[in-house]
């Protein structure tokens, strides 16, 4: 795993086996998503989720699997009670990217989010282990907050591909179109110069808040050392959040991104007050 993903130092916390597993999902997860990205015609791409639903089938149920993803996946099926409705719902929510659509309102963009991050979530706390049932809670909160992050942070290359993910319901109680947006994607590198634009970014600032703050509201304190991973990926996220809002919200000029040395440092703060038990 490169150490540019936001992923690499939450997982440098775990013991070398669960470290294992975990890449192991991720590249799974991330073959996925990057086969139907990739796909030339629709028709390629429902016959990539085609395959994949097949893949995850022989990795559950006994089978051959055909990719090197599968293989590499099907024996953590057992030795961590992997969900298979968590594979399926993945699955499902790289399918709602096939057609440039739209989402009406936050419910339906939160059905998405459940399916491409949350999903990924409930596999991952099955290898980071926990006692207490609420941490799958926990990672169904966070995975929204890191998707709507994710949504927020990548509003440009997001529009470039045909794709708007902030709810047509903000937009329009905004009084903000897509050709709002699009200009303010080919002014960018003077901030944002729409108060409108600025306000609807915030709000969707505001609600990922809303999401990590349900995280950590979540988190089984029992589990607070088991699921460091976990809070470290959320930390970090957070920091994104925050260079997102010091930056007055321009997303347009450049991708927000936080530094090598900075998530480290971040990695490293947070197992450091889990260690602890102090809070967020």
């Amino acid at each position: 795993m490169s150490r540019d993903t936001n992923f690499y130092y939450s997982f440098l916390v775990l013991p070398a086996e669960k470290r294992r597993a975990i890449v192991a999902v991720w590249d799974f997860c991330r073959a996925v998503d990057d086969a139907v990205d990739e796909a030339r015609s629709s028709t390629d791409a429902a016959n990539e989720t085609a395959r994949w639903r097949r893949e995850v089938a022989a990795v559950f149920d006994g089978g051959a699997p055909e990719t090197p993803q599968g293989r590499a996946l099907a024996p953590l099926i057992p030795r961590f009670n992997l969900p298979r409705p968590a594979f399926e719902a993945l699955i499902e929510g790289v399918e709602m990217d096939l057609s440039p659509r739209r989402y009406e309102t936050f419910a339906e963009l939160y059905e998405y989010c459940i399916r491409v991050a949350s999903a990924v979530g409930l596999m991952s706390v099955e290898i980071f282990g926990y006692r207490d049932p609420a941490a799958r809670q926990y990672a169904i909160e966070l995975g929204v907050a890191l998707q709507l992050t994710n949504i927020l942070r990548d509003v440009p290359g997001d529009f470039g591909q045909g794709r708007v993910y902030i709810p047509l319901e903000d937009m329009r109680r905004h009084g903000i179109t897509e050709a709002d947006l699009q200009r303010e994607i080919a002014r960018a590198g003077s901030g944002v110069h729409s108060a409108a634009v600025k306000a609807l970014l915030r709000q969707q600032g505001e609600r990922a808040r809303e999401y990590y703050a349900r995280s950590a509201a979540t988190l089984p304190r029992s589990d607070a050392r088991r699921l460091v991973a976990a809070e470290i990926m959320s930390a970090i996220y957070r920091g994104i959040l925050d260079r997102i809002e010091a930056r007055d919200y321009d997303v347009f000029t450049e991708v927000v991104r936080i530094p090598r040395p900075r998530r480290a440092l971040i990695a490293a703060a947070t197992w450091a007050r889990v260690a602890v038990g102090l809070r967020a």
